[in-house]
């Protein structure tokens, strides 16, 4: 994700898309859509980006044929579960992303 955007880019289409194909094949499986921010902002901001962001992701993949029933929830973190340092432009890109949860197979 840009900073300071739900709107996701497009080369996270090839990551969205291969992961709707593992879902189709797996029909049993279940998801919860988790979304996260850097470090930029106020807390309250990046808690509202953050499930902006997850829910940004979740209509893209009903709107790709998945059943909304297989997303059991779409949460926001904020800045809270960082993956790499704040300190860096890059660390900061790599915090602004989702994650999937599989809850059920």
């Amino acid at each position: 994700f840009v900073s300071n955007s739900a709107i996701f880019e497009k080369s996270s289409l090839i990551v969205l898309d291969n992961f709707l194909e593992f879902l189709n094949e797996n029909p049993s499986v279940t998801i919860e859509i988790h979304g996260h921010t850097d470090n930029i902002g106020d807390d309250n901001s990046n808690l509202t980006l953050s499930e902006k962001r997850a829910r940004a992701v979740a209509d893209y993949l009903i709107l790709n044929g998945l059943d909304a029933k297989r997303i059991t929830a779409t949460k926001g973190f904020g800045k809270t579960k960082p993956v790499a340092s704040n300190d860096t432009e890059i660390g900061r890109a790599l915090n602004r992303r989702t994650e999937f949860k599989i809850v059920r197979k």
